[in-house]
């Protein structure tokens, strides 16, 4: 029985973090870590360390899917993975430093808003108005953004996924499948960073549940990723929305119902 309750909820937070991920380049982290401590009762910094192991391979297969369609901007998204991996140990370090500076609900609002924005301003870029950008003011931006984006991050501890998918769509200007697989594209070593030093602090975490969740993960992120890359612009701004926002609202009742 104790078994048949792991898959159950290991086979929910996937689909939820898996679908986030495919569709929006969610982090898995904003969607499996709260529902491992709820109903599995897992220590936080385990459920993070499993949430992220998740999100490696979930996002990378996103990211292969995405580029195999063209969505995917590789040299800008490395310029600004580095900043945003530099940017998130000096966000870290400082907000050790400060007290009570913990936005737990962070992430989960954004999600929320995100989701809302998707629906009623969905963004209609296309890719040659993105391309008349000149390459050297897309690097420039790249590191510029990478650095906000890292530094807020390791200082609230949270919204990677999404300050990503925000900053792509309305500052730089990407057309929204460029932009979900850029994010998943970073967003796959981001992930691996952070799951490996979960573990290394942590210790092995229940390999029963992290098999389960990284499985379920990388199949509905699979699905999502298909989905989104043969979909419409207006149908994946809907689509996308609809997931962030029913994401959103189900993360806040798990943590405060």
């Amino acid at each position: 029985m104790q078994i048949l309750i792991k898959v159950i909820v290991c086979f929910l937070a996937g689909m939820g973090a898996g679908l986030g991920t495919g569709f929006a380049g969610m982090s898995a982290a904003a969607v499996i870590s709260p529902i491992l401590i709820t109903f599995l009762g897992m220590p936080a910094y385990e459920a993070v360390g499993i949430a992220l192991a998740s999100d490696v391979l979930a996002s990378a297969v996103s990211a292969y899917t995405y580029g195999k369609n063209k969505n995917l901007d590789i040299k800008n998204g490395l310029v600004m993975m580095v900043t945003v991996l530099v940017f998130t140990t000096i966000g870290s370090y400082i907000s050790s430093l400060v007290p009570n500076t913990t936005m737990g609900s962070f992430s989960v609002f954004m999600t929320m808003l995100l989701g809302i924005k998707f629906i009623v301003k969905p963004v209609m870029t296309t890719k040659e108005s993105m391309n008349a950008v000149s390459s050297k003011k897309r690097v420039l931006q790249s590191i510029l953004c990478g650095c906000i984006i890292g530094f807020i991050c390791g200082f609230v501890g949270a919204g990677g996924g999404m300050m990503m998918l925000l900053i792509l769509t309305s500052v730089l200007g990407y057309e929204l499948k460029t932009a979900v697989g850029t994010s998943v594209f970073i967003m796959a070593f981001t992930a691996f960073t952070g799951a490996m030093s979960h573990f290394a602090i942590g210790g092995a975490p229940d390999m029963l549940i992290l098999i389960l969740c990284v499985l379920f993960t990388l199949l509905w992120a699979r699905v999502a990723a298909r989905f989104a890359n043969k979909a419409s612009a207006i149908t994946l701004n809907r689509a996308t929305g609809v997931i962030l926002t029913v994401l959103g609202v189900a993360i806040l009742a798990v943590k405060y119902l």
